[in-house]
């Protein structure tokens, strides 16, 4: 496989009970790049979402992550390995600090390492050191102290984004970052995926088409669980299926 593909999928299929949400799907991920998956309600994109990661088997087909076949993997080894879907860890404890949730997942990904390293005080500052970093990152140190069930819809989703990130992930995914925020989270959050994609690579569910056409490189539609298209956003968005298919089916938005 070329060097610079990060993750393929060959003939992915999942049927549910005679129902085939995901049918054949060839995918290619180029390393680096910001990748979107879009398409109308009912298209296959979450089920897609979730044959990556591993929460469900797939029915037929073999993903291949850096080069490994990772069609039998569970979804821990595929985190360990360093493709990290943001939900999967967002149990963010709302009750905690900003911070304090940023360490948890700091400390989650470095307890490997052995058991006595908590015990150490300079090791937990260096720690404290590394979360506030990711904090920042994010644009939340005015709200370091706050407990996340105080943050407001756009900063809950931009702690998310600083606990997945504290798992270092190689590729990261996001399903439908955007969803339920109001313009100014939504310019946040894209200026924050613009900012972690510096050093790594990045799948995304979206819905929101403006988002995608100023974010992403390269853009794969999908339609009753097929690939319709694939190219940049001035290519897929003039494809006379594509439009068919947003049109035809109501835009996947409650438009009748």
């Amino acid at each position: 496989m070329p060097e610079d593909i990060i993750l393929s999928t060959s003939g992915l299929t999942k049927e549910f009970a005679g129902f085939t949400a995901v049918n054949g799907v060839d995918l290619k991920v180029k390393r680096g790049s910001i990748h979107a998956l879009i398409g109308p309600n009912g298209a296959g994109k979450t089920t897609c979402f979730n044959l990556l990661t591993k929460f469900l088997p797939p029915t037929r087909g073999t993903i291949i992550y850096n080069g490994r076949d990772i069609t039998g993997e569970k979804p821990a080894e595929i985190a360990r390995l360093g493709m990290v879907r943001s939900f999967q860890i967002s149990a963010v404890f709302p009750q905690l600090s900003v911070l304090t949730n940023v360490r948890i997942a700091l400390q989650r990904r470095k307890r490997g390492d052995s058991f006595d390293f908590w015990r150490s005080e300079r090791s937990l500052k260096v720690l404290d050191a590394e979360a506030r970093h990711l904090v920042e990152a994010v644009g939340l140190t005015p709200f370091l102290d706050l407990t996340a069930g105080e943050l407001s819809y756009g900063r809950k989703r931009a702690l998310e984004i600083a606990t997945t990130l504290a798992l270092e992930p190689e590729m990261l995914l996001l399903d439908e970052p955007m969803a339920g925020m109001g313009r100014e989270d939504i310019e946040r959050i894209e200026a924050l995926i613009r900012k972690v994609s510096a050093d790594r690579t990045i799948l995304m569910v979206e819905h929101n088409l403006s988002v995608v056409a100023s974010l992403c490189d390269r853009i794969t539609v999908l339609a009753r669980g097929q690939v319709l298209a694939e190219g940049d956003y001035a290519t897929v968005s003039k494809d006379p299926r594509v439009v068919e298919a947003y049109i035809g089916s109501g835009g996947g938005h409650g438009h009748h």
